[in-house]
């Protein structure tokens, strides 16, 4: 897990990374640790959105942030470029409430 504070007008934000080895996949262990970090997340630091960017060929990291009350925010169109390849992101977020 991976917290990346934004800094000056984007204080208050943070981008939320993880990953996880592939014999691991398909076991929940994800869902539970990210609603645990994002729960962490917001009582420690003054925040009041976590967003993270999965690749949109990512339908497991997608379950996730869905599975744990992150939104669909949008499409990153060709936002970036992996393994020889310009790919979509989708832009997922969760509020503080």
């Amino acid at each position: 897990m991976k917290l990346m504070l934004g800094k000056d007008v984007h204080r208050f934000t943070a981008e939320m990374g993880y990953w996880l080895a592939e014999p691991f996949w398909n076991k929940g262990i994800m869902s539970k640790v990210v609603i645990r970090f994002v729960e962490f997340a917001f009582k420690k630091f003054a925040l009041n959105r976590i967003f993270a960017e999965p690749y949109i060929e990512n339908t497991a990291s997608v379950r996730v942030l869905e599975k744990v009350g992150f939104d669909l925010e949008g499409t990153l169109q060709a936002n970036v470029f992996k393994d020889g390849r310009v790919l979509d992101q989708f832009l997922y977020a969760k509020i503080r409430h």
